[in-house]
């Protein structure tokens, strides 16, 4: 069996990349997606689940695991509190023939690919700033002062668009599904990929050719 492949997905917030990924799971009938879940120092919100929205540990068991490398990467973000992504999940995941997708900024990205060179990177773009802030605004979740950070914030995150090997611009949802979608399946049919999970067909009718 081929391993899955790993992906990374990245956007500013109001991209709509969650709602995608949210998308994309609800539409994997064979169950051979998933989003890694992160270990995180912050305390649970209401309704998250220990070890389906996170991993939930302490400070000091978060700088235990740093010491013992088993982060693929990790940062110190708003609050002053730990995310990080496990590396022996993910493997463990992708041995089975799942694609594992990582939620994360440019800058973890730029930490992954320095681990994992084959990693495949799709950035998600807004049609434009004035939707984007729309689009934040409409949620309602966030305060103006929030939202002027997030959107002060968007064109840093946007400006590391070329260091991704795909793009989406999310201005109708379900193109930008489809898309989504195409990518995962090309990378399916790469050269190595199909090799992979098709070496005895091939080795077979190469074999069976010289009969011929």
């Amino acid at each position: 069996m081929a391993k899955g492949n790993l992906y990374i997905l990245s956007a500013p917030s109001g991209a709509g990349k969650s709602s995608l990924i949210s998308a994309l799971l609800q539409q994997d009938e064979h169950k051979r997606m998933m989003v890694s879940v992160s270990h995180t120092t912050r305390q649970p919100r209401q309704g998250e689940v220990e070890g389906v929205h996170y991993y939930f540990v302490s400070v000091e068991e978060f700088e235990q695991l740093i010491d013992e490398g088993i982060f693929l990467e990790y940062a110190k973000v708003f609050g002053g509190n730990y995310y990080g992504t496990s590396l022996p999940a993910i493997e463990a995941n992708l041995a089975q023939g799942i694609d594992v997708f990582l939620d994360i900024d440019w800058q973890g990205a730029q930490q992954i690919r320095a681990k994992v060179p084959d990693v495949k990177s799709i950035f998600i773009l807004p049609p434009s700033l004035p939707e984007l802030e729309r689009r934040l605004v409409g949620r309602g979740q966030d305060s103006a002062e929030v939202i002027a950070d997030r959107m002060s914030k968007a064109v840093s995150e946007i400006s590391h668009y070329s260091e991704y090997d795909y793009i989406i611009v999310n201005d109708d949802f379900t193109q930008a599904l489809a898309d989504l979608k195409s990518i995962l399946r090309a990378e399916k049919l790469t050269l190595t990929y199909q090799y992979k999970q098709n070496q005895r067909l091939i080795n077979e009718l190469l074999e069976n050719s010289t009969a011929l």
